[in-house]
């Protein structure tokens, strides 16, 4: 049995929960991270081990395309509304784009693993049917 899978004898916990509060998928208690966005090596209350934890790209994509959408929408009602100069666009959107992602960030990536653990995600395999040798 996988170190990450999931134990059915434990409380159900929400991989929505848990991710937005950057929390342990199995217990909801440990801390998923010791630090910005490293992933500790196991979780303090029940010892369930990260070692197969990998959510590779998948938070910035996410990430640039929910905070993407927002900022410029938000930039383009602003320009088309009230026509400012450029620099108020920079001191209004230069933060917005370096503050939201940052913000989504670690909240995107636990939910992401805890989504992983919730619903037993594997390493790809191919089915070849027949065993050549």
């Amino acid at each position: 049995m996988n170190n990450f899978e999931r134990d059915n004898s434990a409380p159900a916990v929400s991989p929505f929960v848990a991710g937005l509060l950057g929390r342990c998928p199995r217990c909801g208690r440990g801390n998923l991270f010791n630090g910005f966005l490293t992933v500790a090596d196991r979780c303090p209350s029940c010892d369930l081990d990260y070692a197969k934890v990998d959510t590779g790209d998948g938070p910035a994509v996410f990430i640039i395309l929910v905070a993407g959408f927002f900022i410029v929408g938000l930039a383009l009602i602003v320009e088309v509304s009230y026509q400012p100069p450029y620099w108020v666009h920079a001191v209004i959107f230069l933060p917005l784009a370096l503050g939201v992602p940052l913000g989504l960030l670690r909240p995107f990536k636990a939910t992401l693993i805890a989504l992983q653990f919730h619903n037993r995600a594997r390493e790809g395999r191919q089915d070849m049917g027949d065993d050549p040798s």
